[in-house]
């Protein structure tokens, strides 16, 4: 949420200040020589915010959590209240649960500051179902597994992120204004969440001056050097019904978009060495009205996972190869509908002693725009993240602690010169 001047009905300021000290960690009966002071408050942040349900569209108890927990600790939250959306017209039918939806940003206290130099961001919503947080060991222990939908996407780098914040102010290697944090709502949908913080963040009183964004996302605890870009196309074709006995007075439309898909999964779309190939993922098909008719309409949507650029056009390159391939085929059967997609988005990856990496999946680092330089790092690994097995073990997510101190300071140092 914004300052005094942006009250609206879609943006409506709050701030809360408590002047609690930020205090020690808490302690544990954790019995391991080894085990990290903040072990005890590391799980039971991470255990609160999975617990919480939190689909796309139900994000507001999280975030509520997230206000409270911060504020009780001595940091300055402001909430931004996004715009009501219609989410039961999402395209797969799912609806929200009718409350605010809102972004959490924070400053460490107990007053903002207003030109932090580094973002530390990630997103509160999961995909569904809601899946019920476990773990394996009534006392955690470095090999304790911890499960429930969001434990790693993207729960655990929330965690990990607060900690380390918390951690390295309680060492006075960071300062209260060195550093903001941003908690979005609706990354895995649309990204709406990062793209209105980005649409009005010159309305924040001052507006920031950022120099670097780390975006928490697993990368399986390495550094990624960026991501696939994305462009969702929608392929109908068009044909001729009639009698299926007599096929050569009709034209079938299914036939010539399986002809037309088939072709399209066989070409290379666009390919470069840090990135691989463009995949494309076949997600719905729908044609035809019964076996015995020959169908006149078929459609097809398909999501391409785009390994070239530019940024900002590598979608649209993409999509209009799509388009040639299928005219290929049929010169006047297809009709084809993408969105704004985009190409590969690289991010920096030298921060020293990580192993570096590459994705293939969407995040909301080209959802906030500007020239800061964009880190991209998280605990836990994507392969599990929208499963039914989402889990992380504890030694994983207090690697994400150390690992995050590690490059937000590296922000700050080169930021400042230093590195």
């Amino acid at each position: 949420m914004r300052v005094a001047s942006l009250l609206s009905s879609a943006s409506i300021a709050l701030t809360l200040e408590l002047q609690a000290p930020l205090g020690p960690a808490l302690s544990a009966p954790f019995l391991e020589s080894d085990a990290p002071s903040y072990r005890g408050e590391l799980v039971s942040l991470h255990k609160s915010l999975v617990e919480i349900s939190s689909v796309t569209y139900t994000e507001n108890a999280v975030g509520s959590f997230l206000v409270d927990y911060l504020t009780a600790r001595n940091f300055v939250s402001e909430l931004e209240f996004l715009p009501p959306t219609n989410a039961s017209s999402s395209s797969d039918g799912d609806g929200g649960d009718g409350k605010p939806r809102f972004n959490v940003l924070a400053w460490p206290g107990p007053t903002r500051h207003p030109s932090p130099k580094v973002l530390i961001t990630s997103h509160i919503d999961t995909v569904p179902p809601h899946i019920p947080y476990s773990r394996s060991d009534d006392e955690p222990n470095s090999e304790t597994i911890i499960a429930g939908r969001g434990s790693v996407d993207a729960k655990a780098s929330v965690a990990a992120q607060i900690i380390a914040v918390f951690e390295l102010l309680r060492a006075e290697s960071i300062t209260a204004e060195d550093v903001m944090l941003l908690f979005v709502v609706g990354e895995e949908r649309t990204g709406d969440g990062m793209r209105y913080f980005s649409d009005t963040l010159s309305s924040l009183d001052p507006p920031p001056n950022l120099k670097a964004a780390i975006f928490g996302e697993p990368t399986e605890g390495k550094l990624a050097c960026g991501h696939k870009g994305f462009v969702g196309c929608t392929i109908t074709a068009h044909g001729k019904a009639g009698h299926s006995g007599y096929p050569w007075l009709g034209k079938s439309a299914t036939e010539i978009l399986m002809r037309g898909l088939v072709k399209v999964l066989d070409t290379d779309l666009g390919s470069s060495d840090l990135f691989g190939n463009t995949t494309i993922n076949v997600g719905l098909l729908e044609g035809g009205v019964a076996l015995n008719v020959i169908p006149e309409t078929a459609v097809a949507r398909i999501a391409a996972r785009v390994a070239i650029g530019p940024e900002l056009d590598g979608g649209k390159v993409v999509a209009d190869r799509v388009e040639e391939v299928l005219k290929s085929v049929d010169d006047e059967a297809f009709e084809l509908s993408c969105n704004n997609g985009y190409g590969v988005v690289e991010c920096a990856c030298d921060v020293p002693d990580f192993e570096t990496i590459t994705v293939n999946y969407g995040t909301d680092v080209a959802n906030f725009e500007g020239n800061h330089t964009r880190y991209l790092y998280g605990p836990g690994s994507i392969l599990v993240a929208h499963g039914a097995d989402e889990a992380i073990k504890l030694k994983d997510l207090e690697a994400g602690v150390e690992d995050f101190k590690k490059i937000i300071l590296h922000a700050l140092g080169e930021e400042a010169g230093e590195l």
